[in-house]
């Protein structure tokens, strides 16, 4: 059973997983032009902006809405993965945009196992 500090620092870090991922995609979608030189420095063609623009929001989604979180924590792991693997094909190792990602894939899990029963009963399953 969380105690109400840890359900706490686990809302925190899920709402703010959710508030960088939302920024984000907001950004993709309406194309600022520090977010072109994002795209172009990626190789990433300017028109898949707003399809990775609306999958970061619906990620986002998923992981706000409390009943659909493990799911969305799945799906922005396997979104931030994707994001890790262009940079290592562009032979960007241990850059910051793969540390970012990175690190909001582990707050996203972080902060829902300190939150969410269900989480930690996977964890402590036995196998």
């Amino acid at each position: 059973m969380p105690t109400p500090r840890s359900a706490l620092v686990g809302n925190v870090l899920v709402y703010l997983v959710v508030l960088i991922l939302a920024l984000d995609g907001l950004a993709q979608l309406l194309q600022p032009g520090f977010m072109v030189a994002i795209m172009e420095g990626s190789q990433i063609p300017l028109a898949m902006a707003p399809l990775l623009g609306a999958i970061t929001l619906a990620c986002a989604a998923f992981l706000a809405i409390p009943r659909l979180a493990p799911l969305g924590a799945v799906l922005v792991t396997g979104f931030l993965g994707g994001a890790i693997a262009i940079h290592f094909r562009l032979g960007e190792v241990g850059t910051p945009p793969q540390i970012i990602c990175l690190a909001l894939g582990l707050a996203a899990w972080v902060g829902l196992y300190l939150r969410d029963a269900r989480i930690r009963a996977m964890v402590r399953a036995p196998a």
